[in-house]
């Protein structure tokens, strides 16, 4: 665990900052993230049957998720703009579970990592589920949601 005057996000006073980047190399970056969402077998059914009053929910959640990575830096406060390359969205139903997986990956050409993309693509995909099928249930539950791997800049991340 970090101590908190190691936290780059805060000044020597304690206040919060936004990173200076400027003198970082650019690079190729790219993160992975995955989360899931538990659901009804029954919505899941609709979901794969195409038969949800507000339309295909896992189109409508793949552009959810890949408008919310273009925007991460307006809705992360101390997050930079960065110029992403590609976003890759999928979803894996997993019946025995009663859930659905997704799986996102990002990639970018820039100075600063983008972790933070991959987890809010995610992390809206499947709000964006739950929108959709809410009017089926309010029982279903988002999570965990989690970085499974960085690449690029000076630390890497596989999770273990």
């Amino acid at each position: 665990m970090k101590k908190d005057s190691d936290f780059t996000h805060i000044d020597s006073s304690g206040k919060a900052r936004m990173v200076d980047i400027s003198g970082k190399k650019d690079s190729t970056r790219t993160a992975e993230a995955i989360g899931t969402i538990k659901l009804d077998k029954d919505i899941i059914k609709k979901i794969r049957d195409n038969d949800i009053g507000k339309g295909d929910v896992l189109a409508v959640a793949k552009i959810a998720g890949i408008s919310a990575a273009k925007k991460t830096w307006e809705l992360i406060p101390l997050c930079h703009q960065i110029r992403l390359k590609r976003i890759d969205i999928d979803f894996n139903i997993l019946d025995g579970e009663e859930s659905i997986e997704v799986k996102t990956r990002v990639s970018a050409y820039d100075s600063t990592g983008v972790e933070m993309e991959a987890i809010t693509a995610a992390s809206v995909s499947l709000i964006t589920i739950y929108d959709m099928c809410k009017a089926l249930s309010k029982d279903m539950q988002i999570g965990p949601v989690c970085l499974l791997s960085k690449t690029g800049g000076k630390s890497g991340y596989i999770k273990k």
